[in-house]
């Protein structure tokens, strides 16, 4: 693994660090506020010392009907945008991981989005679009012919790469399926000197168990807010 530090400030505001970087080519911007294309990610971020400014550039990168999910802090909202859902998330890094490729994990392409979308629907592991798949490399095993379990790379930037969508067919739960994806996404983002990061739930108790027991450790919560326009505005 690299030699970036578990407290790299990066890891505090990954999206704006990732399209700061690697995922510059899917960014719109406005001032200095940042968001993935509406259908590759659901995701904003304001620079770390955000100011009034860049909450009114948030409202021109949040249109009519439209929403973005961002960290948030409480700060005052302009009137034009309120808070539609909130929760929390835990952030998990992994340190010294090495991974193991297998054999029955196959690379996703484009002709797979919509079984990825329906197993997406079925599980809800979080946000994962038509065009998600471009981020990263996605990764699935196949049961009969039927995708059962997949998982992928999300946020990337210099030094780091997210885990995510990270799911398994309810019916066929408990066999270790999420594990071994993991493990040969783990292989690779070590073969590119890189370190892993993914995050969870608060509320998902059972899943940030499962990713303890693979090594990775519980790094800090922070709270995300689904922003939307006011209707009228």
């Amino acid at each position: 693994m690299s030699a970036f530090s578990l407290e790299d400030p990066r890891l505090d505001n990954p999206v704006y660090a990732a399209l700061s970087d690697t995922h510059a080519r899917f960014a719109q911007r406005s001032g200095r506020v940042l968001r993935y294309l509406p259908d590759i990610a659901p995701f904003l971020a304001l620079p770390d010392d955000a100011a009034s400014a860049d909450w009114r550039d948030t409202v021109e990168l949040i249109g009519p009907g439209t929403i973005a999910a961002t960290m948030y802090d409480g700060s005052p909202l302009p009137e034009a945008l309120q808070v539609s859902l909130s929760f929390d998330l835990v952030q998990m890094t992994g340190e010294d991981l090495t991974g193991r490729s297998d054999p029955q994990a196959v690379t996703l392409g484009l002709a797979d989005v919509p079984e990825m979308l329906d197993l997406v629907g079925r599980t809800e592991p979080g946000p994962f679009l038509g065009r998600t798949i471009e981020l990263g490399r996605y990764i699935g095993i196949r049961s009969d012919g039927e995708l059962v379990a997949m998982a992928g790379e999300r946020f990337r930037f210099e030094g780091w790469t997210e885990i995510s969508a990270v799911c398994t067919a309810p019916e066929l739960r408990g066999h270790g399926l999420a594990s071994r994806l993991i493990a040969t996404l783990l292989a690779d983002i070590d073969e590119r000197s890189e370190r892993v990061f993914l995050h969870v739930l608060a509320s998902n108790t059972a899943a940030i168990r499962l990713y303890e027991e693979l090594g990775f450790r519980v790094r800090r919560e922070r709270t995300i807010a689904v922003l939307a326009r006011r209707t009228g505005d």
